[in-house]
């Protein structure tokens, strides 16, 4: 059980945390200084970078937390109603990321490669949004795995 708790929340730090710092730390310096074609190429190549860790996060989480759930805590029915939250978000936020990296990023990915930079921002601002969206979810989250059990 140590072992799956470790994994989980090492796993939410990377993915959440990542989320944070790009968000509120990478962004808002990268539009301020640097033009569209360097600014959309970083992104490019920072998604690329911190989504397999997002892939490997959301394995990671999904087996450790449902093993903590039907081995740990004896099912669905035995866990409070702060766990059954934290799973329905994480869902949302997992399904969300598989929308960013499968329409929005690749969007990206393929304007970098043509020089596309209209297309290429409108598609980085589409992920913008949408990691907005996730990262506000993810640190609800963060506060009902934590605090949840005792409200």
């Amino acid at each position: 059980m140590i072992f799956a708790i470790a994994l989980h929340l090492l796993s939410s730090v990377i993915w959440v945390g990542g989320m944070f710092f790009a968000y509120v730390a990478l962004r808002p310096v990268a539009g301020s200084l640097l033009e569209a074609p360097i600014r959309l190429t970083l992104w490019s190549q920072v998604f690329q970078r911190f989504f397999p860790w997002v892939w490997a996060a959301v394995i990671i989480l999904l087996t450790s937390g449902l093993w903590m759930i039907i081995k740990g805590f004896g099912g669905m029915a035995a866990v409070g109603p702060h766990i059954h939250i934290m799973l329905t978000l994480g869902l949302v936020m997992i399904l969300l990321f598989m929308h960013v990296f499968f329409s929005p990023y690749k969007k990206l990915q393929r304007a970098v490669i043509a020089k596309e930079w209209e297309t290429g921002g409108k598609a980085l601002n589409q992920i913008r949004q949408l990691i907005a969206i996730n990262l506000s979810i993810g640190l609800i989250v963060v506060v009902v795995a934590s605090a949840g059990r005792y409200i």
